[in-house]
């Protein structure tokens, strides 16, 4: 796991930026890897690296890694699951290895099967592949979105990308200004990123399972997009029918098998490994699995001193036999780690779990462990928000009238658009056309999913994992990142999403009577979801497939989802609405005034609006 850079210019342009300013761009995400540094400078390319040492740690696996020949070379921020068997696939042709370096794999993968290697690789992953002859540079992410890369073009002649947002401004002609549009659509979502705009203009972000290979022989950069994400969904829609078991038996086999799988191959790693506990069904199920592959397993729990998730967390732990650990969170730290955040970062928080999840990695990296499992993505997954599925019943998502986007984005807004009109300046709003391009945005995932055959509920829960799963990835990456540690989602593994993607929706969720309909939105805009029933109604078949691993009492719990009384811990820096010029510049007068006396009683705005003026201050000053 590492932070990448790379630099490319057209043939005929020089580099125009100095080894030394190179390193400087990278020396920005020292965090994302502690563990070595390198850079390669080659005739209009430059690639450069933090290392975080996971698999053989040895100065054989230091990046920029190149090919014997020195043609291609490569950096790399993710891990393979399936890199025996690439590996395995690779020598059939004859290629011997010199390290056990999953970068190595990936190197020779690209060389030998170009972008085709894409629909190969089973992992995590961002990389940067460079052909020094031909003068080309691909940048891929993975299909779920689990590992970050922003680029820029400068100048009309110069690609540059790199793991985090901040290394793209740092280059010496790259300047930082807000693009609206994204702001707009962050006080509603509380994502950084909308399709592959950014919160900065002109800076972009590859889309989950999106490969470009920018073209840099010319006289103009060329660029040719490649969809691993639309492959894959289409390969799924093709193989749903076709897999299904003819008994629940064999469906509960196959999801148990699928997870213990991808649990084994998310163990692997040359550094002590931990995992995540909060005491819910998800991170029960990862770390029961987990606990039986590690002899003494640490486990580690966040939250606040009284938060529900900390006694189920103890009480699991205590069962399966764990070295189990407790990150605090009080009020102080909670307020001094929000700002540290934002201005390591450069960019706002999502959600405040990111406070919590820092202060964990903080724990976990005092221990000596580099990678921690995590239960991100079983909710996206195998429909685990129950109010929100049940809203999703009566929605369309194709026929005359239907506005399955639009459904998603009133149901899970922090500041909708009734009261986005009155937060914003009006003439501020009415520049953004009334946030149309969020309502597009959105509006394409499900023309997406249809041209998939994916509709009805399926492409409702589709939606789930291409927008909200991302914005957990992200949130979990940037928080653990930052202190160093590897986090690892067996959940989010593309392997276990065909598994559900198969599994019929009436194995996943029930519906209820119309008597037990709730909120559509709590559980999406960060509200505790209340029972509607008296057995769960969602993740049914995780929840049965994984049963023997999970105390009666965590299969029953209601699902919460902040471990931090947040609402109440705005107060300290509400101030900051008022002395930020991006926030002045956004936000009318009364609404300012309201939020910054008043926070915890309109939190759905003050959240997202203070931390706009935070990052605003943090870029732009007073």
């Amino acid at each position: 796991m590492c932070g990448i850079l790379a630099l490319a210019s057209l043939n005929h342009r020089t580099l125009g930026v100095a080894e030394r300013t190179v390193c400087t761009m990278r020396e920005v995400m020292a965090h994302r890897g502690p563990d070595g540094a390198g850079v390669l400078m080659h005739d209009g390319f430059a690639l450069a690296h933090r290392r975080l040492a996971i698999v053989d740690p040895s100065e054989r696996g230091r990046q920029p890694m190149t090919t014997p020949d020195g043609r291609y070379a490569i950096v790399y921020n993710g891990e393979l699951y399936n890199d025996a068997e690439v590996r395995r696939d690779l020598s059939t042709r004859g290629i011997t290895f010199g390290t056990q370096s999953d970068t190595e794999t990936l190197l020779h993968a690209l060389v030998t099967w170009g972008t085709d290697a894409l629909l190969r690789l089973r992992g995590m992953y961002a990389f940067a592949f460079a052909d020094l002859v031909e003068k080309t540079l691909l940048l891929a992410r993975d299909p779920l979105g689990i590992k970050p890369l922003y680029f820029t073009v400068v100048d009309g002649y110069q690609v540059v990308a790199a793991s985090e947002v901040r290394a793209v401004l740092a280059h010496p002609r790259v300047s930082a200004a807000p693009d609206l549009v994204t702001v707009s659509s962050y006080l509603t979502t509380i994502r950084t990123t909308l399709g592959h705009r950014t919160l900065f203009e002109n800076v972009h972000v590859l889309e989950p399972g999106q490969a470009l290979r920018f073209d840099l022989a010319g006289e103009r950069i060329g660029v040719e997009g490649f969809d691993v994400l639309g492959v894959l969904e289409s390969a799924a829609t093709r193989n749903m029918h076709a897999v299904l078991l003819d008994d629940d038996a064999g469906e509960l086999a196959r999801v148990r098998a699928g997870i213990e799988d991808s649990v084994q191959r998310h163990l692997r790693s040359d550094v002590p490994l931990c995992s995540l506990l909060s005491g819910g069904v998800d991170s029960t199920i990862i770390a029961a699995l987990t606990a039986r592959q590690v002899n003494g397993l640490r486990t580690f729990a966040a939250g606040a001193v009284n938060s529900d998730d900390l006694p189920f967390a103890s009480v699991v732990a205590s069962g399966l036999g764990t070295r189990h650990a407790e990150a605090l969170v009080d009020q102080n730290l909670f307020e001094e780690r929000w700002v540290e955040m934002v201005q390591r970062l450069g960019l706002p928080l999502s959600t405040p779990n990111e406070v919590a999840i820092n202060t964990v990695a903080k724990a976990i990296r005092a221990t000596g462990c580099k990678v921690a499992l995590s239960g991100e993505g079983a909710d996206e997954l195998f429909a685990g928000y129950d109010s929100l599925m049940d809203a999703c019943i009566s929605v369309p998502t194709q026929g005359k009238g239907a506005d399955p986007g639009g459904f998603h984005m009133r149901a899970a807004a922090w500041v909708g658009p009734e009261a986005k009109q009155a937060l914003l300046h009006e003439d501020v709003y009415r520049d953004l056309n009334h946030d149309e391009q969020l309502h597009l945005a959105y509006a394409q995932h499900f023309d997406a999913l249809a041209q998939h055959g994916i509709v009805g509920m399926d492409a409702h829960l589709a939606f789930q994992r291409r927008v909200n799963l991302v914005g957990l990835l992200q949130r979990l990456d940037t928080a653990m990142m930052l202190e160093g540690v590897e986090g690892r989602t067996p959940f989010a593994d593309v392997n276990v999403a065909a598994i559900a993607n198969s599994v019929p929706m009436r194995l996943k969720y029930q519906a209820p009577d119309s008597r037990d309909r709730v909120d559509s939105g709590a559980e999406a805009r960060g509200g505790t979801a209340v029972a509607t029933a008296a057995a769960p109604r969602t993740k049914l078949i995780l929840r049965r497939a994984c049963a023997d691993l999970v105390p009666h009492s965590v299969l029953q719990r209601p699902k919460a989802s902040f471990p931090v009384p947040f609402h109440g811990w705005m107060q300290r820096h509400a101030g900051v609405l008022r002395t930020s010029g991006l926030s002045q510049a956004l936000f009318n007068p009364a609404a300012i005034e309201t939020m910054a006396t008043q926070p915890q009683s309109c939190w759905q705005f003050a959240w997202p609006a203070i931390n706009i003026a935070m990052w605003g201050q943090r870029w732009w000053g007073g």
